[in-house]
């Protein structure tokens, strides 16, 4: 199945579009009015304001269900956790729909918890595509998410980046930067490599 992705402005994340799923919403719902018709589930990677900051109006706007791992559920709510206070802003002030779990499935796609960069961070697995969707748990240019904020570990995001690396991944369609259609089992090794040199 076709990705389709919406770039994120500034500071604020990519959104992809898989099926009737868009995946985080920091983007301007402008951008994804086009496919208000199709969307019916906004899952979110984790709860950091950049991904979830116009959660409310393009969960309105589209009549869509909002699905976050149950970790990370609070951060709709609570500024600190949502890292608001950094883009000057509050928190969305909403409770999702779904609460996600590890092995639970939304549409086509597996929910993979991979905490570390949140404790609540998850990323979505078409096995049948070879297509992941990683959140800022893992780039395509080969780097990994910090861990450094409220909620974060190193050890866990190493464990993370432990699991996807047994994926066979084509498209890594990460929260920033430019995704890629190819090789995304290589970015996830590299990120993997500079985990284990010690780096970040």
């Amino acid at each position: 199945m076709q990705v389709r992705w919406i770039c994120g402005e500034s500071v604020f994340a990519n959104a992809y579009i898989f099926g009737n799923i868009l995946v985080d919403a920091g983007v301007l719902p402008m951008a994804v009015q086009p496919y208000k018709e199709e969307i019916e589930t906004i899952v979110l990677t984790h709860c950091h304001f950049d991904h979830t900051a116009r959660v409310k109006e393009i969960a309105h706007m589209c009549k869509a269900k909002v699905a976050i791992h149950t970790e990370d559920a609070l951060g709709l709510l609570e500024d600190t956790k949502s890292l608001s206070m950094h883009f000057g802003a509050r928190s969305p002030g909403i409770l999702p729909d779904i609460k996600l779990k590890d092995g639970d499935r939304v549409g086509d796609l597996l929910v993979i918890h991979t905490p570390g960069h949140t404790k609540g961070s998850i990323c979505l697995w078409s096995e049948k595509d070879h297509v992941l969707i990683s959140g800022d748990t893992v780039f395509a240019d080969g780097y990994f998410g910090r861990y450094d904020f409220p909620g974060g570990s190193r050890a866990e995001l190493a464990r993370s980046l432990d699991r996807l690396s047994l994926l066979d991944v084509e498209g890594l369609y990460a929260g920033h930067g430019e995704p890629t259609d190819q090789g995304g089992s290589r970015c996830i090794a590299a990120a993997l490599g500079l985990m284990k040199s010690g780096y970040g």
